[in-house]
């Protein structure tokens, strides 16, 4: 921050002043106080340059006293350097905000009844649009230098025209559709007999007959080709660059969506369930299935391959804008299209319907490549999609192990997130056939992914991903904890896996691999947090025989084990298994490790010490002791053992 003047400053800042010059003494005084408000009204870090500013813009003196005062202040701050340049820019900003406003209010219907229609001068949009641009290119200057005050009022210009953008934008397409000519469509179409055994070039043929659908025109049922290409792209393109894309883009989408399901309507299509297709009778259902052979090849060699274009004329700024436009106007017409199809398919089978069934069945065929064609985004979106969440699985490296050795959060997330998958299987398994590159980059090791569906592999592939990730987690925990840790998530995956459609795709012999897995886990935590207190209940290193066993040695075994199992105790109680039948299991198999061994050592040994002094001291819990205490482990709730020792016998 800039200091202030020093009192040997501003003596010098006095002595520039001309004594001589009672005109420039009264400008230097007068200078002075309106330096001193200026600076007792701005931030600390803007005061220098705010009162730099306001002297220089005051200036009215000799060209003498002007370059000293700009000297003074310039040799203290390099800021000042440029001072004049920057009032005079700030001061050219501010008068074009001024004039793009008053264009601007101009067209605010909110507030101006009698503002321009967009159609009647295309001079006066050219200036609205102009002064939005200005508006626009001065937030981009303005945000580095201008006070809030200016700033406010740009960002409020901006909403002000958004506002009336969006309202010509849902104008121009709602007024500029021409909807489909019913009868001249379907006159030409019973002329020509309209079919898919025929070549591409057929529909397109058809429909040249009558001008207002022209599978090779943009806008095939918008007026006028300079639309596309002048007002709405015009529009959206500023709308985009001001953050105001979600906004068009939906009322792009409500427009166009209403104009297809007029369309479908002309086109003979009707919304009916699967309930009311099976009460149709056949004359009338065999009408409706003609219809929607050719409402079929219709909608997606023209109206959708035409919607497509215009989309992409109208969006050019924007992939994304473009993309989600086509999906979601074209997604309610497909599926409207797709359900009656699945209705007739999945009704009461009768043999008059086979042939036109098959005729259904030959038009998806031939519209496919078309509709593939256009869905080609969204395939690589879903391949993409798969890759960022498989390099996100693969590439989560937190180190911090979780309290108790329970289930990761990576674990939970990954699985919530294929049950989602699973969801979208057969849309997934379409989208992803075919795909040359697939079967390398998810091979699976031994054959697993043999005859499965692309899904299936791609699933595979990153639960093995997830798999990995917690093998390496695991060597963060203690030794035997992580093994503790490796089976609760392994477990939960496989829950996930049985109680959803997960096991459809994977397979029981999968499943049966990972159980295989947590028992091998199990073996490994036994051997790891229980093999030094079995060590403790071993003959060796205490004497020959039962007869002559060394009783200090023999002291020393029950202390020592005593003093273990205390400590699994302390440490174990606080592990947690969430799953009541694992922790069971493991219980059991600890009981059947240890107590055994317990039961024979004290057996054969206990007799040695209950004759001598303190005998509680070393023998402190019978086998029904430690039966109840293991019944405690894995809870997540640490406890330790106060043990009341047995008198002396």
């Amino acid at each position: 921050m800039p200091r202030p003047l020093s009192p040997s400053e501003a003596s010098n800042y006095s002595n520039h002043c001309p004594s001589n010059s009672p005109t420039a003494k009264s400008s230097c005084s007068s200078e002075s106080e309106e330096m001193a408000a200026t600076t007792s009204l701005g931030g600390a870090d803007d005061r220098v340059m705010a009162t730099a500013q306001q002297i220089v813009k005051s200036l009215n003196t000799t060209k003498n006293v002007r370059e000293d005062m700009l000297l003074i202040f310039s040799s203290f701050d390099n800021r000042l350097s440029n001072i004049t340049d920057l009032i005079k820019q700030d001061s050219n900003s501010l008068s074009r905000l001024e004039e793009a406003e008053r264009i601007i209010s101009r067209w605010d219907s909110a507030s101006h009844h009698s503002a321009p229609a967009w159609e009647d001068s295309r001079e006066e949009t050219a200036e609205f649009l102009a002064a939005v641009d200005e508006v626009l290119g001065l937030l981009d200057d303005l945000s580095i230098q201008a006070d809030k005050e200016t700033l406010d009022r740009a960002e409020i210009a901006v909403q002000v025209a958004m506002s009336r953008l969006e309202e010509e934008f849902r104008h121009i397409l709602i007024t500029n559709t021409v909807p489909l000519d019913a009868e001249r469509l379907y006159g030409s179409i019973r002329r020509r007999s309209l079919s898919f055994v025929g070549n591409d070039g057929e529909i397109a043929e058809e429909f040249d007959s009558f001008g207002e659908i022209d599978c090779e025109s943009t806008c095939f049922h918008v007026r006028g080709a300079s639309l596309c290409d002048d007002d709405l792209k015009e529009i959206a393109e500023r709308m985009i660059r001001s953050g105001y894309e979600k906004e068009c883009v939906q009322v792009y989408s409500n427009v166009r969506r209403d104009a297809l399901d007029e369309c479908l309507q002309i086109l003979g299509v009707e919304k009916l369930s699967i309930e009311e297709v099976q009460k149709i009778d056949w004359k009338l259902l065999d009408e409706k299935m003609r219809k929607w052979v050719q409402a079929l090849k219709v909608s997606i060699k023209v109206l959708l391959s035409g919607e497509k274009r215009l989309c992409e004329q109208i969006f050019d700024v924007s992939d994304s804008a473009k993309e989600i436009c086509f999906n979601e106007t074209a997604k309610g017409c497909v599926m409207q299209l797709l359900n009656f199809g699945e209705a007739v398919a999945i009704a009461r089978r009768s043999s008059e319907k086979l042939f036109r069934i098959l005729d259904m069945y030959d038009a998806l065929l031939d519209v496919l490549p078309d509709l593939q064609l256009m869905i080609t985004d969204e395939f690589v979106s879903c391949k993409g999609t798969f890759a960022v969440f498989e390099n996100a699985v693969q590439s989560e490296t937190s180190r911090k192990p979780m309290l108790g050795g329970e289930i990761h959060p990576l674990t939970r997330y990954v699985m919530n997130y294929v049950k989602l998958i699973v969801d979208y299987n057969e849309t997934l398994n379409s989208l992803l056939e075919g795909d040359e590159d697939e079967d390398e980059s998810h091979a699976l090791p031994n054959d697993d992914g043999a005859g499965m569906t692309p899904v299936a592999r791609r699933l595979m592939a990153l639960l093995a991903t997830l798999e990995s990730n917690i093998e390496e987690k695991s060597k963060f925990y203690e030794f035997g904890m992580q093994y503790i840790f490796l089976m609760n998530n392994i477990l939960y995956i496989v829950q996930k896996v049985k109680d959803s459609d997960l096991i459809k795709l994977l397979g029981d012999q999968w499943v049966r691999k990972r159980r295989g897995q947590i028992r091998q886990y199990a073996t490994a935590y036994l051997r790891a947090a229980w093999s030094k207190s079995l060590a403790c209940l071993k003959d060796e290193g205490i004497g020959g025989s039962v007869s002559n066993v060394s009783k200090a040695a023999l002291k020393e075994r029950f202390k020592n084990f005593n003093a273990c199992f205390e400590e699994i105790y302390r440490i174990q109680t606080g592990w947690k298994v969430p799953d009541h039948q694992l922790r069971e299991e493991l219980r059991i198999s600890i009981s059947d490790k240890v107590l055994p061994a317990y039961r024979a050592f004290v057996g054969r040994f206990g007799s040695q010490l209950e004759s001598g002094k303190h005998a509680g001291k070393y023998m402190k819990y019978t086998p029904e002791d430690l039966e109840n205490y293991l019944l405690d482990l894995f809870e997540g709730v640490p406890l330790v053992l106060h043990h009341l020792r047995r008198k002396s016998t």
